[in-house]
């Protein structure tokens, strides 16, 4: 009789386990349940355009809106960076996130207007003229002839489509260039000294970006990589051998035909053909003139056709000629207020351009402007290795800097940004209250 109350006894306990396990159950699915529909709650509103850039040219826009509300919204234009660039910024390459193990192209143009227009902005952005989405080249005809001059018209013409949208407030608008787009912005705001409040640099041009920052990225960066990373033992020379297995330099020195094979027997031999049978090469008296030389015919503008997917000659001579950001940005307005952001790992705009940018506008007495930048962050402002692009997302707290400074400078709030949590750098030169 025992042995059976106890068995009673233990079968009821199951029965209230079973009976409190459904009803935690049932209420973690209904949480569960709540955050999937929150995730397809409309934070933002779309609106696609058509913008006419002029002489019969036409380019697709997108302005993004806060989901809730009519404005007027304070306004940011989004300028595009260098190469064939669509609205949202796509990089032409395959990111595996490892989280989830799916694939995606980084979209950092469709990224910031997504988390502005979620926070209170109107945001517009286009596709460069010539150009449909996913980076596709749509009449090549336009691109091949597109020119500096041609992309800051279009800018202008941009941000005239921006101010006249009904939600957009025309007192409060922004300027967001990146890479190439920092040539543009600068002229953008300064022939608009009246219509943009601030300007926004991210991954800047600074100095003429041919004759010195193209040297850079083909010479000496290469050249620096040669010794700090591969002469291991500080010889002065690299092996072949370990050269072939390099993406970093033999892009700059085997036809990408070859290279496109990924066959490092192949790479080698192609090598062997320019240095012959030798083990290894000098780093600066035979590696450095081959990278000169690269620089060379790649800068004689006329000596090679556009291949759609690089810079075109006619492009390429017309920025080679633009008077660089730091013989201009004197004529910007004391009212235009600048933000300026760089990654300390990019390997296209290195970080000191961005320091050339704002000791000039320290000299110049400039009333209001901000630099900040970020440790092991990348053209791109996702984590990257000194000598190359880390193809990732933009970090959110980059995006959350940009967002504050926005906010405080576009009369939303006077909020100070705090970069302590992800070990950046401030330097700041605010404008003074009454001035």
């Amino acid at each position: 009789m025992n042995r059976i109350h106890c068995s009673n006894q233990s079968l009821g306990l199951l029965l209230i386990f079973i009976i409190a396990l459904s009803f935690l159950s049932a209420s973690i699915f209904k949480q569960q349940d709540q955050l999937l529909a929150q995730q397809f709650i409309e934070t933002i509103k779309y609106r696609d355009l058509v913008i006419d850039l002029d002489e019969g040219v036409k380019t697709r826009a997108q302005l993004t809106l806060p989901g809730v509300g009519n404005g007027p919204f304070p306004g940011v234009l989004l300028i595009p960076g260098s190469g064939v660039t669509d609205k949202n910024g796509t990089v032409g390459f395959i990111h595996r996130d490892t989280s989830n193990q799916t694939t995606s192209a980084p979209t950092p143009l469709l990224q910031i207007a997504q988390y502005l227009s979620e926070r209170g902005f109107g945001v517009l952005r286009y596709d460069k003229r010539g150009v449909g989405a996913n980076n596709t080249i749509l009449d090549p005809n336009i691109w091949i002839n597109a020119t500096a001059s041609d992309l800051i018209k279009d800018s202008k013409i941009a941000l005239g489509v921006l101010i006249k949208q009904p939600e957009i407030d025309a007192n409060s608008i922004s300027v967001v260039g990146h890479s190439e787009g920092t040539m543009y912005a600068p002229r953008v705001a300064i022939d608009n000294s009246t219509i943009v409040k601030n300007v926004i640099l991210m991954g800047i041009l600074a100095q003429n970006p041919v004759k010195d920052l193209y040297y850079y990225q083909v010479v000496t960066s290469p050249l620096d990589y040669a010794k700090q990373i591969l002469d291991k033992n500080n010889t002065g020379s690299i092996s072949i051998k370990d050269l072939a297995k390099d993406p970093l330099l033999t892009k700059f020195l085997v036809p990408l035909s070859i290279l496109s094979i990924n066959n490092t027997q192949d790479i080698e031999k192609t090598l062997r053909k320019v240095f012959g049978t030798k083990e290894s090469i000098d780093i600066e008296k035979e590696l450095k003139p081959l990278l000169i030389q690269k620089y060379d015919n790649l800068t004689s503008f006329n000596s090679y056709k556009c291949n759609l997917l690089g810079p075109c000659p006619m492009w390429w001579q017309s920025i080679s000629n633009l008077i660089p950001n730091l013989g201009i940005i004197g004529n910007i307005s004391k009212t235009t207020d600048v933000l300026l952001l760089n990654g300390e790992n990019d390997s296209q705009t290195p970080v000191q351009q961005a320091f050339l940018f704002q000791q000039r506008l320290t000299e110049l007495n400039h009333p209001d402007h901000t630099l900040i930048t970020y440790p092991n962050l990348g053209h791109l402002f996702s984590p990257s290795p000194k000598w190359s692009t880390g193809l990732g997302p933009i970090e959110q707290y980059v995006l959350a800097d940009l967002y504050a400074w926005l906010e405080a400078h576009s009369g939303l709030s006077n909020i100070y940004i705090n970069t302590s949590r992800h070990n950046a750098t401030l330097d700041t030169n605010p404008r003074l209250t009454g001035d």
